[in-house]
Order: structure tokens, then C-alpha cells, then sequence
């Protein structure tokens, strides 16, 4: 699908968090630039408006690995793997532990071996007209039959 406005990421970002639960992972792909901070962001202030939280400024944790927000009964993990060069710098960073309690967002997750099964992965691209991007969704496990649009 293409987007090409802020609006329309919001749209989809609010039906993704919709449909996710602690537990669920999403995975951002696309190259630097391309959204993946700016969907996390999005996602996380959708979270934090709804609990009636006050909204996080949701930084890009590439060199924290790993910011973490506290929305009341669960906790978003936002990981960004770029730094990282292989399985075992990702095992020592326990990501997918305390799955239950929490809804991890990773950027950069090319390096993961094994995949959790509750998962979105979303594909950014930069469009033709550099003003829009492309976003392709695939989701497994309990996900895998939720429409994204």
C-alpha cells in the first residue's frame, strides 16, 4: 500500500494497535530514513493516549539498543538491532525475554534466527515521488488472519 500522508500512517497504526497484544512482536524493515522510527513513535503515543498517559518522546534507540515504555498493564520494548553484528550480540540483549508482559517494536531484525511465532512484519520503501512510502504487512501466528489496511 502506499502512504502519503502522516494521516494514513496514523490510520494504520491505529489498527495495528488494535489488534496487538503483550506478547505480539512487530518487526520494521526498510532503509535508514524510510519510517520505522516515525511507525514506533506513532505506535507507542497511540498506546500511552489511550491508558491516558502523557506521550513519550520516542527517540530512535540506535545507540541504547533499547528504550523502554511503560503503558500501565504492559510494557513496549523498542529495539533498534543496527549496531549489532550477529545472533549472540541479540541473545545477550534478552529480546524475547518476559515475551508475555510486553510488546517488543525491532527495527533492524534481519540478524534474528528464530523468529517468535505472534508477529507483523512491516516492509517500508520509499516510493517513485520520495514525498510517500510504500508498506507491505505480512503477519504470523494469532495475527496471520488480521486485515492491516
Amino acid at each position: 500500500m502506499k502512504i502519503s500522508s502522516i494521516n494514513e500512517l496514523k490510520k494504520i497504526t491505529e489498527n495495528i494497535r488494535e489488534k496487538i497484544l503483550p506478547g505480539d512482536n512487530i518487526f520494521l524493515f526498510g532503509e535508514i530514513g524510510v519510517g520505522k522510527t516515525t511507525f514506533s513513535r506513532i505506535l507507542i503515543n497511540s498506546f500511552e493516549k489511550k491508558k491516558q498517559l502523557k506521550e513519550s518522546e520516542v527517540l530512535s534507540p540506535t545507540f541504547n539498543i533499547i528504550f523502554e515504555y511503560d503503558i500501565k498493564d504492559f510494557i513496549i520494548k523498542h529495539y533498534d538491532l543496527y549496531r549489532l553484528s550477529n545472533d549472540k550480540d541479540i541473545e545477550n540483549i534478552g529480546l524475547f525475554e518476559n515475551l508475555d508482559s510486553c510488546i517488543n517494536i525491532i527495527e533492524w531484525p534481519e540478524l534474528i534466527t528464530k523468529k517468535p511465532i505472534n508477529r507483523i512484519d512491516l516492509f517500508f520503501e520509499y516510493a517513485d515521488d520520495d514525498e510517500s512510502r510504500l508498506l507491505n504487512i505480512k503477519a504470523f501466528g494469532r495475527l496471520k488472519d488480521c486485515e492491516f489496511n
